[in-house]
């Protein structure tokens, strides 16, 4: 009998301890589906652009919230937010946004000589490695975009080097009386040169006969004259060539943008804990809605059926063993 009651008791506890795991279990799955995660979409994003000013008015019981962006001309707008919030209790919206450019350039004449070495003289050569355009920066900050004079192209020679080449000229002397060298001078001048004799070749002009042998009577000389001539040659040529145009500096870059917010609601009265005193509301009721939700009834209903059960069959051993106990009493009178 003993075992029969502790095995009972065991069965009863093994219960309860199923029900608990079960109703923790049901809780969390619970507490995670009524605290479900925020997507993506709806976390809040990094602000880009802060304003350095802003200015709120009212009238006619209409506000108006104005926050003022100093941006350069490159910055994109987009990074100004736009979506709708809440300050003291009013809730804004997006009416204008407004862009007053700001930017300021200075434009001049300006002149850029470019230099470059070719190895020709040929100005077709040479604008085949001239650019029709030239875009510059100074010093001073300007910029743009500048366009060949083709009037302005010069061609120099970088340098020169000399060299040295054989010259020679010819003379013909004729009606000479005699084949006599002495007859012919040792040298001559040709394009302010002094050339040598170097060779000559000896021609006759007239015969005559003398006992039966023709003897010349005139000779005609041809003389070549020998010599070295200098001269210089460039080593390259350098290229220079006029870019003019505008040029502007930027003096001031800075785009003002104003975003105009309205609104037209009434903020709520704060309560002493400085909560509106609708939001408390609205906070109470979610509260008694998520108690009312998530409150489960089987944390009682199974321990009193357990507790019921126990009871039960404890007096239903209780009521077997005094029958028991009554039998063997009769039996032994």
């Amino acid at each position: 009998m003993k075992k029969c009651v502790s095995s009972l008791l065991c069965l009863m506890l093994t219960l309860c301890m199923m029900t608990g795991t079960a109703l923790a279990a049901e809780n969390t799955a619970g507490a995670e589906e009524a605290a479900p995660a925020l997507p993506e979409a709806s976390m809040p994003q990094p602000v880009s652009a802060y304003p350095a000013e802003v200015r709120v008015s009212e009238e006619n019981g209409i506000y108006r919230l104005e926050k003022i962006y100093y941006l350069t001309a490159a910055d994109d707008p987009a990074a100004i937010p736009t979506a709708d919030f809440e300050r003291e209790g009013r809730s804004y919206t997006l009416l204008d946004l407004l862009k007053n450019d700001m930017t300021e350039t200075d434009t001049k004449e300006h002149i850029e000589v470019l230099t470059l070495n070719t190895d020709t003289k040929d100005m077709a050569e040479i604008l085949k490695l001239l650019s029709s355009e030239l875009e510059v920066s100074t010093e001073d900050g300007y910029s743009g975009v500048l366009a060949l004079d083709h009037t302005s192209i010069k061609v120099e020679a970088a340098g020169y080097k000399s060299r040295s080449y054989g010259v020679s000229a010819t003379r013909t002397y004729p009606n000479l009386s005699d084949a006599d060298t002495a007859l012919i001078p040792k040298s001559v001048e040709e394009n302010g040169r002094t050339l040598t004799l170097a060779d000559i070749r000896w021609e006759s002009a007239a015969e005559d006969q003398m006992d039966g042998y023709e003897l010349a009577m005139r000779y005609t000389a041809v003389a070549t004259y020998t010599g070295t001539a200098t001269s210089k040659y460039a080593t390259g040529y350098v290229v220079t060539a006029d870019y003019s145009g505008e040029v502007t500096r930027t003096t001031c870059d800075t785009v003002v943008y104003t975003a105009v917010f309205s609104s037209a609601g009434t903020a709520a009265a704060p309560d002493g804990d400085g909560i509106q005193s609708d939001e408390r509301d609205s906070h109470l009721s979610a509260e008694k809605d998520n108690a009312g939700s998530t409150f489960n009834w089987l944390w009682i209903v199974i321990p009193t059926v357990l507790i019921l059960l126990a009871a039960g069959v404890y007096f239903g051993i209780r009521t077997v063993k005094r029958r028991h106990d009554n039998k063997w009493e009769d039996e032994e009178e």
